[in-house]
This record gives structure tokens, C-alpha cells and sequence, in this order.
């Protein structure tokens, strides 16, 4: 089995921990950023999106330019502007960049972000818009000759575009949420469902909520499943678990966040608890308890509000490589990882992480079973 390996990249050198150093676009560090990924072995990297950040398709642009093999997924909120003109603005990039474009629909969590760029539609009307956008998005890619669409939130007519994407049959299409209506329009168009790292228990019976839609799509297969973490390293358990404590500490301390997707600036101005069902569920869990399964540790999401991919797997190398493939077993191929210490962080997966995940798919792949890596463990307590 392949699994499939999504770091992120941003413009400026920042975290929850890190405060934004030197520019909000800095070309340096974005070439570095983006070297120390395809160094170190990562397939793709996220390009994230917000009512205040940079222009993720020219973010993806830049980095494109400046590396070789990176593939880029680019967040992309439908609805500002229009199917069409996002067709062929990612299969531009599809050209410029050899193939190496995928896109990361994210149909919105928070009104009050929604609003910022003029957004007013609730949240089951975001969904429903982003059903028919990709409808439109996707037969602008792949259809042979012109067609129509008249829906509800769009009408055009005649569409006919002259640039496709250079991937066949189209650029791949990964789709974020953990609502009911998410499962229902993910489920029919994504080739990878993208979920936040919550306990095996809770992430298996949503990957079968994904599949359960996808079959009453009549899909005959269903999407591919990503899952997202923070990795925390260390060279023993227990360095591991202090350098795990200190990172929650600078979170704490912080309030939630320097300038990150995830800190609780992402929320400034809603209400306390998060509307989006996929940070409800994080804080769920980590109010059932810090620590679940093998290494997965909740307290990061809680201190963040959990307003984005925010729990962590604590351990040494060996550790959180098993971990990441007690995920694969219960069906997930794509994990996307990145750390509190982004740029070092990404260096230290890429030369100890990353490898032991691979080998440990490789023997399998050889053998047709498990090493002891790939052996489930039982919980047990991260006291302070």
C-alpha cells in the first residue's frame, strides 16, 4: 500500500509557538519552506487559506517555481469567485508547474470568516453551493465540448474552455469536514476525504460515514482518506513528553496561537465554542481525556480551539511512525503532518519519521504482514 505524505507550507515563519518572523511574504524563507519538504521526501504540501492571508495559487505559484518534484495542495473556498474561472486559474498552474497541482475544497466553518470576504449564506447553503460548484468546476475540466448549467447559485452557458489541466483525467479534488452535509457533497465528488486526527474509534466510524455516502452517491469507489496531525518528537519517551508539555505551555501562554490557521484569532469575533462540527468533535475528545490510543494527545486542540488540524502524536521516532500506521490499517492512505517548529520540524520528519513509515509499508508490502512497528499497544497515562 502507497500512503501518501502532505506537509504545509506558509509565507512568513510562524506557529502556534513562533510569532511571524520577518515579512508577512517572504520569498526567502517560502524557497526554504518549500526545499526542506521536497528534501525530505514529502509528496505534496498543504497551501492554506483565510479572509487574511495571502493568495494561495500564487503562493503555489512561487513555491512551484522553485522546486522539482513538491506537489502543491492548494485550499480553495468555493463560492468568491466563479467555478469557471477557478477551472481554468488551477489548470494554469497545472501546466506551469508540470502536473503538480491538487486542489483542497473547504466549503467554510465559521460565519463570521465567511463574512469577511462577503460571504452571508449559512452553512447548509454553503454546502449545497459547493455541490453544484463542483459539478460546474469539474465539467469545465473534463467535458469534451460546450455545455450549460442552470442551478440554483449558478448559471452559465456555452462553456467551452481551451485550458485543461495537464493531469488526466483532471486535477486531483480533496475535500475538508466532519458535518453531515460535508459526508454528503465530499463523498460524491472528492478523490481524498481530509479529517482531523480524533481517536481510532471516532476516525473509523467517520471514514465509514464517508463510504456510507459515497455508495448513496453511487460512487463505486469512494474517496481516499487523509487524516491530519501535529508530530511531536523526541529522542526518548520522555523528551518526547517534555518537549510535548513546554509546546503546550508557549500555546497557553499565547492565548491560543501566534498568527496560525489554528490559534483562536482564527474565531476573533464569533462566539466562544467553534460552529464547525469538525473542531466540536477535537474538543470532544479531548475533553474525554489527554491521551487516546498509542500517542494521539488532545491538550494542544484544547488550548488552540481546536480551530484547525491541532492534535498531536507525542513519542520517539518509532513511536509515532507506529501510530501514524495504526491509522493506515483502519484505512486512511494520506497523512498530513506538520509541526509546531514548522521549518525544523519538517527537516526532523523527513530524516525520522517519514523513512520508518515507508519501511515498515515496505516489509509488509514484501512479507504480507506486520513488524512489531505495525503491532497495536494500549493506552496508558501522560502524567505531568
Amino acid at each position: 500500500m502507497t500512503v501518501e505524505f502532505i506537509g504545509m507550507i506558509g509565507t512568513q515563519h510562524v506557529s502556534e509557538i513562533q510569532p511571524g518572523v520577518g515579512p508577512l511574504i517572504d520569498r526567502d524563507f517560502v524557497r526554504a519552506f518549500t526545499r526542506a519538504h521536497e528534501e525530505s521526501g514529502f509528496d505534496k504540501v498543504l497551501v492554506g487559506h483565510s479572509s487574511s492571508t495571502p493568495d494561495g495559487l500564487q503562493v503555489a505559484a512561487y513555491a512551484a517555481a522553485h522546486s522539482e518534484r513538491l506537489a502543491f495542495l492548494v485550499a480553495h473556498r468555493p463560492g468568491f469567485v466563479a467555478p469557471t474561472l477557478a477551472a481554468r486559474s488551477f489548470a494554469t498552474l497545472d501546466h506551469f508547474s508540470g502536473g503538480r497541482v491538487a486542489m483542497h475544497v473547504i466549503s467554510g466553518g465559521s460565519d463570521v470568516e465567511q463574512r469577511r470576504d462577503g460571504d452571508w449564506l449559512n452553512k447548509d447553503e454553503r454546502y449545497d453551493r459547493t455541490d453544484e460548484y463542483l459539478d460546474v468546476l469539474i465539467r469545465t475540466w473534463t467535458e469534451d465540448g460546450p455545455f450549460s448549467h442552470h442551478g440554483r447559485h449558478y448559471r452559465v452557458a456555452d462553456v467551452n474552455a481551451e485550458i485543461r489541466p495537464l493531469q488526466r483525467p483532471r486535477i486531483p479534488v480533496y475535500f475538508g469536514g466532519s458535518s453531515a452535509a460535508a459526508y454528503r457533497v465530499g463523498a460524491r465528488h472528492a478523490d481524498v476525504f481530509a479529517l482531523w486526527g480524533e481517536p481510532l474509534a471516532e476516525t473509523a466510524e467517520q471514514i465509514a460515514s464517508v463510504r456510507a455516502a459515497a455508495g448513496a452517491a453511487g460512487r463505486a469507489e469512494p474517496p481516499r482518506i487523509s487524516v491530519s496531525f501535529r508530530p511531536i518528537l523526541g529522542a526518548t519517551e520522555e523528551l518526547a513528553w517534555e518537549r510535548a508539555y513546554r509546546i503546550l505551555d508557549q500555546i497557553t501562554a499565547s492565548r491560543g496561537g501566534h498568527g496560525s490557521f489554528t490559534g483562536n484569532r482564527m474565531r476573533e469575533g464569533t462566539q466562544s465554542e467553534p460552529a464547525n462540527v469538525g473542531s466540536q468533535r477535537l474538543l470532544a475528545a479531548a475533553q474525554r481525556g489527554e491521551r487516546h490510543d498509542r500517542a494521539l494527545w488532545t491538550p494542544t486542540a484544547a488550548a488552540t480551539g481546536a480551530a484547525g488540524n491541532s492534535t498531536a502524536l507525542v513519542g520517539t521516532p518509532e513511536t509515532v511512525a507506529a501510530a501514524l500506521l495504526d491509522y493506515v490499517d483502519i484505512g486512511v492512505s494520506t497523512l498530513l503532518i506538520r509541526g509546531y517548529d514548522p521549518l525544523a520540524d519538517a527537516v526532523d520528519y523527513g530524516r525520522e519519521l517519514l523513512p520508518l513509515v515507508r519501511q515498515e509499508l515496505a516489509h509488509r508490502e514484501r512479507t504480507g504482514g506486520r513488524s512489531r512497528a505495525g503491532e497495536r499497544e494500549p493506552a496508558s497515562g501522560a502524567a505531568r
